[in-house]
């Protein structure tokens, strides 16, 4: 009896402490559960999607006890509470459902879709997490209004380009055959989204012809390219002449070509060669072909002055080439004027300075003269006397001085 009370004693004792253990493991859990829950957020990220794009919204959590998360879009419908699809849209789909991650897609992206969404973690209480999505409204082609085809040289245009659509707003740009030009930005919101224009004020001229001017649209949707627009411009001007001569000096007997080049728009053609204002003569030596003037055999009659002349409905222009045959020959018997001109200019220039000299050497040097009367002369009956008097006084003689210049 003794050793029946002392085993059941025992089993009690056992019981007991097996019993203490579990209620502690339990309340351990319990506090463990609580404090987990209470240590748990969920984790977005913000997210930025092309119009038109697929947008991937994820909520993670960490070490999570198998409480359910769940995606809300920005007017609070519930789009997926765990891996249960809660709102019936063919563009949203789940990729992922796991105890710490809930990941679900929208495809065909709209600006309508933008906002704020939310993934809530179901604990007590419920703890959330916001998500904004952005929506890049992507801009249209643009599109060059106010080119008139043709334009005439001293027209003044203005080109504009204009891009919808965009979120942000554009940036437009001109290009004159790829070099950057600036034009007059103008932005209006239509909605959500942005129309930008630019515009590009022009008088144009005949350096404007065929120059290609580009309106090209850069936007953060456009990451790989951007989206541009070409328009080709056509100006019409008067023409203006040019004759080109194939001999420098030419020859009697030589060939000689006059091409004449006319530069307008539209092209002046054909051209009119005229020759001393009157028509070409009609010579077997002298040929029009085109805009070309040919000689075969040039000789002295060919002399004279030729004029070419092209037209087109905005004016009439020409240019004039004057033809002197060179003779080689002739030239050898022609005296050499020049030399003979500095043989004249030496000699006047010489005779010059001897009469300079002259005058000047007669100017400083005065003369001098003695005239002798001798005394008495008066009574001498005749002049052999006299001189004979004269020449016995002629150391008295008075000395008479006369000066000339």
């Amino acid at each position: 009896m003794m050793v029946k009370q002392h085993v059941l004693f025992t089993l009690y004792s056992i019981c007991g402490i097996i019993l203490k253990d579990i209620l502690a493991v339990s309340v351990a859990a319990t506090k463990n559960k609580v404090r987990g829950a209470q240590g748990q957020f969920p984790l977005v990220q913000n997210m930025t999607v092309t119009e038109g794009g697929i947008a991937n919204l994820t909520c993670r959590v960490e070490h999570n006890d198998n409480t359910s998360l769940q995606w809300s879009n920005p007017a609070q419908q519930t789009l997926f509470f765990g891996d249960k699809k809660a709102l019936r849209d063919n563009r949203i789909e789940l990729v992922r459902a796991t105890a710490q991650e809930l990941t679900i897609s929208i495809s065909e992206v709209t600006l309508g879709d933008e906002g704020l969404y939310t993934c809530s973690l179901f604990t007590m209480p419920v703890k959330t997490a916001k998500a904004f999505l952005t929506v890049l409204g992507v801009p249209k082609k643009p599109e060059i209004n106010g080119l008139t085809k043709p334009a005439k040289e001293g027209d003044h245009i203005t080109l504009t380009c204009v891009t919808s659509g965009s979120k942000p707003a554009a940036d437009v740009r001109w290009f004159r055959n790829e070099k950057e030009i600036k034009g007059a930005k103008e932005v209006n919101a239509s909605g959500k989204t942005f129309t930008v224009k630019s515009s590009l004020r022009l008088q144009v001229d005949r350096q404007d012809d065929g120059v290609a001017y580009t309106c090209r649209v850069d936007h953060v949707a456009l990451t790989a390219t951007h989206e541009d627009t070409t328009q080709v411009l056509e100006v019409h001007y008067a023409p203006i002449v040019n004759i080109i001569h194939s001999a420098t000096l030419p020859q009697e007997g030589q060939y000689l070509k006059l091409e004449c080049v006319p530069k307008g728009n539209p092209s002046p053609d054909p051209v009119l060669w005229t020759k001393d204002g009157g028509d070409l003569p009609d010579l077997d030596h002298m040929i029009v072909e085109g805009r070309e003037l040919t000689f075969t055999s040039l000789n002295k009659t060919d002399n004279g002055t030729y004029r070419c002349e092209a037209t087109n409905h905005l004016g009439t222009s020409h240019a004039e080439y004057k033809l002197v045959i060179y003779d080689p020959n002739a030239q050898k018997n022609v005296p050499d004027h020049a030399l003979i001109g500095g043989v004249v200019a030496v000699v006047v220039f010489a005779t010059l300075c001897l009469i300079i000299v002259l005058g000047r050497y007669l100017a400083r040097h005065k003369g001098t003269y003695l005239t002798n009367e001798a005394k008495g002369a008066d009574d001498a009956p005749d002049a052999d006397t006299a001189i004979i008097n004269a020449d016995g006084n002629h150391a008295h003689a008075e000395e008479k001085k006369e000066y000339f210049i």
